[in-house]
């Protein structure tokens, strides 16, 4: 049974009342009826629709879970479940056919059947009570849930898996399998974990920071679960049950987008109805499936697709006697959610690497601190154990004609590059390769195999150093305005060259532009005047327009210097012209142009892209009206300190809900656009006076 409660606004009289009935709830206690408050679980929503999740055990837990994510994000999961099952096209149309296709071609819907009966029986349980608690949802609350996508119900356990496989193992490793056009660093995140010898409080802290797109898959969801041997506050990509980014009374962490490499494209020669392999003729193994595709009469049409497997792994595609297969590590790694949901649970850094150590995440930096004071830096991943090559060898087609490319090993976790407690007092990572985790810098390229990772820094991961090292004691105070840079590192790179050619020119327009150029205050805050200019300038001229490349020897402060000073001054006053005729002034504010818009919400952004050297992300897509709409990015903010009691403020920028008529749809972006965090509400008496909706579960 559920029931549920509104928070109101009480008089005199009825506070006498509730005083009253509460004696009594005390007298029925005493006499013995204290046993239906045990068998309770609830939901206290607060009033920025966050759930915090009081469950009496873990599997109603993982039941008020799904309950939660079906009431925030039902529309969206669903429509996720329906195209991880290969389905999609069936349940909506002809336009999901391709998606469908690639869903079965690469085993999605028989790998989740199979890695659901290899859960262990408590996780397997909880996968239940999950989707459980979402079908529930649904029956009570229907009329909330688009009826298009009531099709997919009920959801099973399976989905979760499917889903879970769709985003982690084909999209984040596999991506160019999948034939998304983002590379590991336009889906980033910063991540510091910060010693108590350099922090001011003498506690350890974290900045949790993912950037991801605001839409599908990529959407983070916000909860606190607690039950015995839990309490855990942090974030899941919609639809999974287990915490992603999280911290509790003992640690925390986050993750970043590693420089990994765990999926690979062979080309295979084709002979016959075979292919070369060691100099033989090897057949596939052939799979049919037979797809249903739903026409506009409400008919279905039936489409059949053969999937043939070579040793590498399924075939994506065939031409010219060519083959491409694809081979992707972690598929073999069943565990994942599980391993999270231990993650959460732990209470020291022993506990917490034991869990990692079962190697069932395939990808991803971890960035760790605790009320211990330890901090650690982990280039996690199923690194695939390669027999030759270096990092750009493996980033192209591979042969698959022998064996010797062919990896089926992963490396151990202790031959991952790793960092614990340096003695520089700080770690980070801002999608950058492992070796600038720390400066001076404890890990060495050459100590580990040159496939593992490559060698390098863009300005982004050059602020962010930059920001550590000249502040010895931070606060979290300054944390939280460290994060909040806008600061533009390519600005303070090539901006003086740039000025110093500019001002010798006669065009008149590229004068006036230096003078706003000048004046700028290089950063990129929504009255920030000259960073749309200066943006506009980069977008003309290119990321090739330095004469010094980044050297390993200046890492921090290269690349350097104009390549081409007449190319620059060219693509100056082609900027100047284009701003100057969309906006009518070249000096117009940043957040003028760069909005942050959802529904019916409009704020000024403050922000910008990567390439810019721009440590609070954002980028933008074209708005009709000439403007630009925040679509990717900053995404969830967490930064923790490990006193006692932990603080911790937080922001999910684009809200914890996206169901139609929610009022949590985007309604952090006011403060987004303020540069203010929220404080995170974890006691019950806190919650409580920030309640929004509580919601009581009874078994």
């Amino acid at each position: 049974m559920h029931t549920f409660y509104r928070k109101k606004s009480y008089n005199t009289i009825s506070t006498l009342i509730s005083i009253l009935c509460y004696l009594i709830l005390i007298v029925f206690v005493l006499n013995g009826c204290a046993q239906k408050e045990t068998n309770q679980s609830e939901i206290l929503w607060d009033t920025w629709g966050v759930p915090h999740i009081f469950g009496k055990d873990e599997s109603s837990l993982f039941y008020a879970f799904g309950w939660a994510q079906m009431k925030s994000h039902g529309d969206l999961i669903l429509q996720l479940y329906g195209k991880s099952r290969g389905r999609a096209a069936e349940y909506w149309g002809e336009s999901y056919i391709d998606e469908d296709r690639f869903v079965h071609t690469v085993g999605i819907p028989k790998r989740s059947n199979l890695w659901y009966k290899s859960q262990h029986s408590d996780f397997k349980s909880y996968l239940d009570a999950f989707v459980a608690g979402m079908n529930d949802y649904v029956k009570a609350n229907g009329q909330n849930i688009e009826d298009s996508l009531k099709v997919v119900l009920p959801v099973k356990a399976e989905d979760v898996l499917a889903h879970t496989q769709r985003v982690i193992h084909f999209t984040f490793v596999g991506g160019a399998a999948m034939g998304t056009a983002e590379s590991w660093n336009s889906k980033g995140s910063n991540a510091w974990a910060i010693a108590p010898s350099h922090s001011e409080s003498g506690n350890a802290m974290l900045l949790a920071n993912p950037h991801l797109p605001w839409s599908d898959f990529f959407l983070f969801y916000e909860a606190q679960l607690s039950a015995p041997g839990i309490d855990a506050y942090g974030a899941s990509l919609v639809g999974m049950p287990s915490l992603a980014i999280a911290f509790n009374n003992y640690l925390g962490w986050s993750h970043t987008v590693n420089t990994y490499d765990g999926m690979d494209l062979y080309e295979l020669t084709l002979t016959g109805n075979g292919y070369i392999f060691d100099d033989e003729i090897r057949s596939f193994d052939e799979e049919m499936h037979i797809l249903k595709v739903k026409q506009n009469d409400g008919s279905l049409r039936e489409e059949k697709i053969t999937v043939r497997h070579s040793v590498h792994g399924p075939i994506l595609a065939e031409k010219d006697e060519k083959a491409i297969a694809v081979r992707i590590a972690g598929l073999d790694k069943p565990h994942l959610l599980a391993q999270q949901w231990d993650m959460s649970r732990s209470t020291n850094l022993s506990e917490f690497e034991d869990a990692l150590k079962r190697m069932q995440l395939p990808m991803f930096n971890v960035i760790y601190a605790d009320r211990d004071g330890h901090i650690m830096y982990l280039f996690n991943g199923l690194v695939p154990k390669r027999t030759e090559g270096d990092w750009n060898f493996w980033q192209g087609i591979i042969p698959g004609d022998k064996s010797t490319t062919l990896w089926t090993e992963t490396l151990p976790y202790n031959d991952l590059p790793r960092v614990v407690d340096p003695p520089n007092g700080w770690v980070q990572n801002a999608n950058d390769p492992p070796w600038t985790s720390t400066f001076p810098m404890v890990l060495e390229q050459q100590n580990y195999p040159l496939y593992i990772s490559p060698q390098g820094m863009f300005f982004r991961q050059q602020r962010s150093v930059q920001m550590l090292i000249e502040d010895n004691k931070i606060t979290f105070d300054e944390l939280v305005e460290y994060k909040h840079s806008t600061q533009v590192e390519m600005a303070d790179r090539i901006l003086d060259d740039l000025l110093s050619v500019a001002k010798k020119s006669g065009n008149n327009i590229v004068k006036n532009a230096s003078i706003v150029l000048e004046t700028w205050d290089r950063k990129a805050d929504a009255d920030s005047r000259g960073a749309v200019l200066f943006n506009s300038w980069v977008e003309e001229i290119g990321l090739n327009m330095f004469a010094e490349p980044w050297n390993a020897k200046a890492p921090l402060t290269t690349p350097n210097g104009l390549a081409n000073p007449e190319a620059a001054i060219s693509a100056l006053e082609k900027a100047a012209q284009k701003v100057s005729k969309d906006y009518g002034a070249l000096d117009v504010p940043w957040g003028d142009v760069y909005r942050l818009r959802y529904d019916s919400i409009d704020f000024p952004a403050n922000g910008g892209p990567d390439y810019m050297g721009i440590f609070r992300v954002l980028y933008f897509a074209p708005d009709e009206d000439k403007l630009f709409r925040a679509n990717n990015g900053d995404s969830y903010v967490a930064i923790v300190e490990f006193s006692d009691p932990v603080r911790a403020n937080v922001l999910l920028s684009y809200g914890n809900s996206t169901q139609p008529n929610s009022p949590h749809r985007g309604d952090q972006l006011e403060l987004f656009s303020q540069k203010k965090l929220r404080p995170v509400w974890r006691t019950r008496e806190q919650i409580e006076q920030n309640l929004e909706l509580k919601e009581v579960f009874e078994k």
